[in-house]
């Protein structure tokens, strides 16, 4: 059973893992690099994704081994105490090759929890 305070931040961690695939879209790196308004809004999402991750019950992630809840925060704490050196390349990656399937196991979680 999730409980409420989960289950509100698994709904932000979807929505904005949504919002980050959408954004990134088909955008090359070279095309996030040199558009800031792309950058910034891609950084925020999945900064989103990250937080919110940190405040999902530990019952939860430890019932949930499927998501990879630690590399999801510490992506989030470069993202965020890193912003100076951010390896752009590193997170056009992650949007492409991580979110997808997250977001799977997040539509999962969230349709099979009561």
């Amino acid at each position: 059973m999730i409980d409420a305070a989960s289950r509100l931040r698994l709904e932000d961690m979807l929505k904005h893992a949504r919002l980050a695939r959408d954004i990134l879209g088909s955008l090359s790196f070279d095309d996030v690099s040199a558009n800031d308004e792309k950058r910034l809004a891609l950084e925020r999402a999945v900064e989103v994704v990250g937080e919110a991750a940190n405040f999902v019950s530990s019952s939860i992630q430890l019932a949930e081994p499927s998501v990879p809840w630690r590399d999801i925060i510490a992506m989030r704490h470069r993202l965020i105490h890193g912003y100076a050196a951010i390896d752009f390349g590193r997170l056009v990656r992650t949007v492409q090759e991580d979110i997808p399937p997250l977001i799977a196991e997040l539509e999962r979680i969230l349709n099979t929890g009561a």
